[in-house]
């Protein structure tokens, strides 16, 4: 700004000083900009997460080291629990086969495959008869209404 003879040399410092700290303000603001930018925001996230999982496995491994014995109990026992339909049976299989009783009878040979009759032909669905009085095929039985005279 250029100074006029109608403004005291007061006045002139002002608009300066004022020019300054607009400037200031201003390069703050870009700077949050910068700062605030979901790019930025998200890069940052994605920083301190990978950071943070760094250090849990780090203390992880930290405290396996520390007590193998007990790390691997817990294993074994999370594994047997996600394991437990295949161990049971595993473990029904072995017990049916240990207290099997020996066939004592002798069995006729196997047929050939050639010599097996041809298997019995399905039988028709049974047709439901329709009721006398409604039509419909529901069954017979007795309705809560009915009432039995003797």
């Amino acid at each position: 700004m250029t100074q006029t003879a109608a403004e005291p040399a007061s006045v002139t410092a002002a608009r300066i000083e004022v020019e300054r700290r607009r400037g200031d303000l201003l390069d703050t603001v870009h700077l949050l900009q910068a700062r605030l930018a979901p790019r930025t925001l998200a890069a940052d996230a994605w920083e301190q997460a990978k950071n943070k999982g760094a250090d849990l496995a780090e203390e992880a491994v930290d405290a396996v080291k520390a007590r193998p014995v007990a790390f691997g109990g817990v294993a074994a026992a999370i594994a047997m629990f996600l394991a437990r339909e295949p161990i049971k049976d595993a473990a029904v299989k072995i017990y049916d086969a240990m207290t099997a009783k020996p066939d004592t009878k002798k069995r006729a040979p196997a047929l050939n495959t050639q010599d097996q009759p041809d298997p019995p032909a399905p039988r028709p669905a049974r047709a439901r008869r329709a009721s006398p009085k409604t039509g419909s095929t529901r069954s017979r039985r007795a309705s809560p209404k009915t009432e039995i005279v003797t």
